[in-house]
């Protein structure tokens, strides 16, 4: 099966290493930076959403009119507007990146983060609204006929929009957690499903909860999975180490060490965090700091499981090696976020993706010719 990369639309420089350098939204670097990941192998990269950040919607359409085929993961909160309203939103950027938009729908993990735009359910409410969002969305995005909704969180009547996407018969959706109200949320709605990075046995664990949750919806395909790291290289595997400690010291000297009481960003805390998917990431890295081939937890102990924070560590060809151990449990689209994140998406790009597409079609070439001489097999026998 073919294989994905995807990155980060960052809008600014800054990153858990070192504080950003201009303005949130810093034009020129958020160009760069897509450019970047255009020029050097990625398919598509996140425009992520936070309470006080640029409006990803925003930043993705003006990446769009710039770029010719980055595509875009865009995150959406659906507390912050109605579900036509997102529909249309998401249908014009559709149009305006001809066809090349992906939606990630957030949940939401803390109380807190959602409280600062109005939002005051429970987790659990929080992931009944989402599912019910998906679907109107859907919906908008492929009814040509005026219709009527009334669920549990939403009320609307003859609604039709006048602007379709691109794509058809919709754009993909995309959505994650950990949690197995995440699981049924996203097993039953999302055509890729997305989680931090594991060890390989949990990963496989989960795989298997969205899998069920997909069949206990009653679906006959199950959705892609994405697992997302931070990859730290290096030229040889002592340099590479050498970079994985500097990178969790600048961290620390961020947060104020080991007692942590500098939280770099609104959105997370640093200890005690609420969604399961930051709980699972310390619970790993108390248990260990290396596990498999290349993962290293204390990045993700440094920042209190702050999302995708596990690295990846060691040299491109490691690293490579350990990103086709995940695509063997099933893992089709690989998520990679840098802590210098131009220069980190450009080495990345030139010296990890190649490695891993060519693995990829070599494992796709042996097995097309293993299904003739299997069936030449099974007619001598």
């Amino acid at each position: 099966m073919p294989v994905e990369f995807l990155g980060i639309g960052g809008t600014n420089d800054g990153s858990e290493t070192h504080p950003r350098s201009g303005l949130a939204f810093d034009k020129d670097y958020t160009l760069r930076l897509a450019r970047a990941h255009e020029d050097h192998g990625w398919d598509r990269v996140l425009f992520a959403y936070g309470s006080g950040s640029p409006e990803p919607a925003q930043a993705a359409a003006y990446v769009a009119t710039k770029l010719d085929k980055l595509q875009i993961l865009l995150a959406h909160r659906p507390n912050v507007s109605y579900p036509t309203f997102a529909a249309k939103t998401f249908a014009t950027l559709d149009q305006i990146s001809d066809g090349r938009l992906t939606v990630h729908f957030i949940t939401g993990g803390t109380d807190h983060e959602q409280q600062r735009e109005g939002d005051y359910l429970t987790k659990d409410e929080r992931y009944s609204r989402t599912e019910e969002y998906i679907r109107i969305v859907k919906k908008a995005w492929t009814s040509r006929e005026p219709f009527d909704h009334e669920g549990e969180h939403y009320k609307f009547a003859d609604f039709v929009s006048d602007v379709f996407p691109v794509q058809q018969p919709r754009p993909r959706v995309s959505f994650g957690g950990s949690s197995p109200a995440a699981y049924k949320a996203g097993g039953a709605e999302a055509d890729i499903f997305c989680l931090w990075g594991e060890p390989l046995a949990d990963t496989a664990a989960q795989i298997e909860s969205v899998k069920q949750a997909a069949r206990d919806a009653g679906r006959t395909d199950t959705p892609r999975i994405q697992v997302a790291f931070r990859p730290i290289l290096g030229a040889t595997e002592e340099l590479a180490w050498e970079k994985a400690y500097r990178t969790v010291d600048a961290i620390k000297a961020r947060t104020g060490g080991v007692k942590g009481v500098n939280p770099f960003t609104r959105r997370h805390k640093l200890t005690e965090p609420e969604n399961t998917g930051s709980q699972r990431l310390l619970e790993i890295a108390e248990r260990d700091e290396r596990f498999d081939r290349a993962l290293w937890t204390p990045t993700a102990a440094a920042t209190g499981g702050a999302g995708n924070s596990n690295a990846l560590v060691g040299t491109p060809e490691t690293v490579a090696q350990a990103l086709l151990d995940y695509y063997d449990l099933g893992v089709d689209i690989l998520s990679a976020r840098g802590y210098d994140m131009v220069n980190d998406t450009i080495d990345f790009g030139r010296h990890v993706i190649p490695i891993v597409r060519e693995e990829v079609a070599k494992r796709d070439r042996e097995r097309a010719a293993a299904v003739p001489a299997a069936r030449e097999i099974a007619v001598d026998g």
